[in-house]
């Protein structure tokens, strides 16, 4: 579910996590708390009250079901429901211990007014109902007074902690998506305004020349020379014209490797990694923009390094054959996540390396490898002049 100015569970469906990043722990210890119940319920004497306390239990845990998977609204009504059930169970049987399962859930009410009411009416009641037991039954709470503490200090905490976790990876999510944003408007501006400096530079001119043509091309039967001389004028125009245009181009100025490589570095050893640079940095015979690509690319595999890989080392090898150059990084970390995989940076590096006839190769086992290949093309730059 997700919020939309009510209470909702987080919609990554991991509200049974109890030890982050760990889903099989977090499933061992509500197993032990689905368990536990059964053990207290027998205890009874009667089988009236054996009843009474397995249906309370499964009462319990499909409110639990049906909280999980309610609308933004109902949520509040069915923790009311389990909070009545738990109270029940704590005042007939003393298990006080279902109160961790409704604190894991209200932690993951996004909504602060709801949290915090829910809270406050979820901790009141089992404090109420704790000290209620004592009175009614002394025997049956007293042998558990260490494990009624820790419970209640799990209501207390666990709420705040999950809820202060899920609101950083909200907001760390909104960071993300706020970078991808100005990112795109960053392009979108650049884009405008290469669009503007090239309608200024070539537009007018493109326009004269194209006057000129025509005027020329109906001298040349009239008169000769006034002919010749527009075709003067054209090539003029255009060498101008070709002039502003180099001009423009110089000042997109590229990435290199060489400027890219110790901004890798810096930024592997801020993340504590050690950073082992292989092979010879030296790009010889690479065409300016193949390796504004290559660089943009780099950058952009240690980046998901430093953020999901967990590693502790990241090599980055050189390897310059006679028609191309590879590009190995490599890290001892996790692998490659799933959501990554299938995200855009990968993409976006593939579809950069298509454009200069490059390629991309993602290998995740222990650890991760990216081998990046681009063409090692000889070009020759010879100055054009228009005759």
């Amino acid at each position: 579910m997700e919020e939309k100015g009510e209470a909702t569970l987080k919609a990554t469906n991991r509200w049974f996590y109890i030890v982050p990043h760990s889903p099989w722990m977090s499933l061992y210890i509500w197993i032990i708390f689905c368990i536990l119940p059964f053990f207290f319920i027998f205890r009874a004497s009667t089988r009236l009250e054996i009843g009474i306390g397995i249906a309370l239990v499964l009462l319990f845990f499909l409110f639990h079901f049906f909280a999980v998977h309610a609308k933004p609204g109902l949520v509040y009504m069915w923790i009311s429901f389990e909070m009545v059930v738990h109270l029940l169970l704590t005042l007939i049987y003393g298990y006080v211990y279902l109160a961790i399962f409704i604190a894991f859930f209200i932690g993951n009410i996004r909504h602060p007014v709801g949290f915090y009411i829910m809270y406050g009416l979820h901790l009141g009641f089992t404090i109420i109902a704790v000290v209620a037991g004592f009175f009614i039954d002394l025997d049956l709470f007293l042998p558990q007074i260490p494990y009624i503490i820790i419970t209640i200090i799990g209501a207390i905490l666990l709420p705040f902690n999950l809820y202060n976790r899920n609101k950083q990876e909200n907001l760390e999510g909104q960071l993300e998506d706020a970078k991808e944003t100005i990112s795109a408007l960053h392009i979108i501006a650049e884009r405008e305004r290469i669009a503007r400096d090239l309608h200024d530079t070539l537009g007018q001119k493109l326009s004269l020349i194209g006057l000129k043509s025509d005027l020329a091309y109906r001298l040349v039967p009239k008169d000769i020379e006034k002919a010749q001389n527009e075709i003067k004028d054209i090539r003029e125009t255009a060498r101008i014209a070709l002039k502003e245009v180099r001009e423009l181009v110089a000042g997109m100025r590229a990435i290199t490797l060489n400027e890219e490589l110790p901004r890798i570095r810096q930024i592997l050893t801020a993340a504590e990694m050690e950073c082992i640079i292989e092979g010879d940095t030296v790009i010889k015979k690479l065409p300016a923009i193949v390796e504004n690509v290559l660089s943009m690319c780099l950058k952009e595999a240690v980046n998901n390094v430093v953020k999901h890989s967990e590693a502790s080392r990241c090599t980055i090898t050189f390897i310059q054959e006679p028609n191309e150059l590879v590009a190995i990084v490599e890290d001892d970390g996790i692998g490659l996540p799933p959501s990554i995989a299938r995200g855009t940076g990968l993409k976006g590096m593939r579809e950069r390396l298509n454009f200069v006839n490059g390629t991309l190769q993602v290998v995740s086992e222990e650890g991760t490898r990216l081998t990046i290949t681009v063409p090692n093309v000889i070009t020759h730059q010879v100055e054009e002049e228009i005759v």
